[in-house]
């Protein structure tokens, strides 16, 4: 597997606008082969054409690429959509996922960190974990510190459960509750995702925030 290890755009006085900061925290461990990785990589695709398509959204809304299959990998460091390159993902090995929630979180502290050291606004920052399994390493710890931070609200952590997913593992994790995928639909979520953004990335901070529905993946 190859990894983008390209350093994330910091181009803060080029660019002050207020940062909307998404995570997406991908499984890529071995069961994800086949249809569900393809899936997954040009759901990927259309998340980032859709947010690129809205100028003002392209230069807020950052993403980072964290993967856990075998290991966790910052596949790819905070950057503006603008700037943000998908790479192909590959699937292989086990689902550290406690690794790679609390992973997700040193990286969505430390962003918070450099944008206040650089006077840029930030919205609250969204974890976005798709996974087809459940963790097979100790996750007790990420589960308490994902409900301590949005009890703080210090970040927005939702889970969409491909299936295979652990559910009752997931909903310990997930404090707002699980999103179960309807088949391969990787696509449809990744524009609800997109559309989701770009609704915060317009909003007036501080400010309450209406999200595109989402029926078509019910909470369980």
């Amino acid at each position: 597997m190859t990894y983008d290890l390209t350093i994330g755009t910091n181009d803060f006085a080029e660019n002050p606008e207020p940062r909307v900061p998404c995570v997406l925290l991908l499984d890529v461990s071995g069961s994800m082969n086949g249809p569900p990785i393809r899936q997954l990589n040009d759901g990927i695709v259309a998340f980032k054409d859709a947010v690129a398509a809205d100028m003002l959204a392209s230069k807020r809304v950052e993403v980072a690429v964290i993967t856990f299959g075998g290991q966790v990998c910052v596949f790819t460091p905070f950057t503006t959509v603008a700037a943000f390159q998908p790479t192909r993902l590959e699937a292989s090995g086990d689902t550290p996922m406690g690794a790679a929630i609390l992973r997700a979180l040193d990286e969505v502290k430390a962003r918070k960190e450099e944008y206040k050291r650089n006077g840029i606004a930030y919205y609250r920052p969204w974890i976005f974990m798709i996974t087809d399994g459940g963790p097979t390493d100790s996750w007790k710890q990420a589960a308490e510190e994902v409900a301590r931070g949005e009890q703080n609200k210090e970040f927005l952590f939702l889970a969409v459960a491909v299936q295979g997913a652990n559910l009752e593992i997931l909903n310990q994790i997930a404090p707002g509750g699980v999103r179960q995928l309807q088949g391969l639909e990787f696509r449809e979520l990744f524009l609800w995702l997109s559309a989701s953004m770009r609704s915060v990335s317009h909003s007036t901070m501080g400010t309450a925030i209406k999200l595109p529905p989402t029926d078509k993946w019910a909470v369980i």
